[in-house]
């Protein structure tokens, strides 16, 4: 990436509407239209695509033991409020808990690889650790053998549901959060760091490189070349979200840089924030969006004693209405925080 070279800190408009377009499916967008797969991959990218704006005001005025402290803070910090959507944090129960199966926990895993990239690393060996991360977790899937009393001995690469050595680990190690979650976490790690790696890299491309043009030229072939790769390497690793595979990762940050490239054409080249000011309100309040759909799903007690009776009025309507409205409530609250310049982070 020869033509990178640092500039002051900036602030980039399209992270904050990209981050909002993500998280408008999350609050309800998805059951008003179709449905989205990039939603959890997407959340992990603009992570790390943030990070080398946030982390630039840091770096250099603060020492690295203070950074990491504020690094370790957000990681617990992501990991309990995981715990809490899990929804049994105070039960005491072990039985009843996991320390991971939550896409706060993922978030927390990645942004703790890509912070220590970040402080040590150059962006050369950022891709390098990339690159790593991918190339390791397909070779552990590929050519680890592994076995399971209920299944008996199975051989390595195989990748068929309920037998493949990702989701057989979290297994034993978490118990039977596995089977509730249907997901890997633990190998799935080396996913979850890549996706916010890549991320980091979008991000250095836009805070490090010179001119729109050039930008937008780094970020559609970083998306172009992420698809091609990940398409080749579907071949021999499927694309399996569940299990947050290399080829998947590949394939999905491949959208995530296009749809970054979009934004960024709208927001900071041509300046057309109007057309992304819905998505910036609710991107200002990533975190609080997430908590708040997850507490209060749309169809919990809440919505259904506000909207149930109106939406009812609708017909075969009733099911857009009602989301209709609990999308309205949520946004309505998002943009008097906005308005109000009340931002919750972690």
């Amino acid at each position: 990436m020869s033509s990178l070279s640092d500039t002051k800190p900036q602030r980039i408009a399209a992270i904050d509407a990209l981050r909002g377009f993500d998280m408008f499916f999350l609050t309800g967008g998805l059951a008003l239209v179709v449905s989205w797969d990039l939603v959890m991959p997407l959340f992990l990218f603009i992570v790390g695509t943030a990070m080398p704006f946030s982390f630039s005001r840091r770096i250099g005025s603060e020492p690295v033991w203070k950074i990491y402290l504020k690094v370790a803070r957000r990681v617990v910090a992501l990991f309990l409020l995981g715990m809490v959507v899990q929804g049994n944090l105070l039960s005491f129960e072990p039985s009843k808990m996991s320390l991971y199966c939550n896409t706060l926990q993922a978030i927390a895993s990645g942004y703790l690889i890509a912070a220590i990239c970040l402080l040590h690393l150059s962006v050369r060996w950022q891709v390098a650790v990339t690159g790593v991360l991918l190339v390791v977790y397909w070779l552990v899937i590929k050519f680890v053998p592994f076995s399971d009393p209920s299944v008996g001995f199975c051989a390595a690469g195989m990748l068929e549901p309920g037998r493949n050595l990702a989701l057989l680990l979290d297994k034993y190690l978490m118990g039977n959060w596995q089977d509730k979650t249907n997901y890997a976490w633990i190998l799935a790690q080396f996913g979850f760091g890549a996706m916010t790696m890549l991320g980091l890299l979008g991000g250095q491309m836009l805070k490090r490189v010179q001119g729109h043009g050039k930008k937008l030229a780094w970020l559609l072939g970083a998306g172009a070349g992420c698809l091609a790769l990940g398409y080749v390497w579907s071949l021999d690793f499927p694309i399996i979200k569940r299990l947050f595979t290399s080829s998947m990762v590949l394939w999905a940050a491949g959208w995530c840089y296009l749809l970054l490239a979009l934004f960024y054409l709208l927001t900071d080249v041509l300046k057309l924030n109007w057309l992304t000011f819905f998505f910036s309100v609710i991107g200002s309040n990533a975190i609080f969006v997430y908590m708040w759909v997850s507490l209060c799903p749309p169809t919990g007690n809440f919505s259904r004693v506000l909207f149930t009776g109106f939406s009812g009025c609708f017909g075969d309507a009733d099911r857009f209405v009602f989301y209709l409205c609990n999308y309205a409530l949520i946004w309505g609250v998002l943009y008097y925080m906005y308005k109000n310049r009340t931002f919750i982070k972690v």
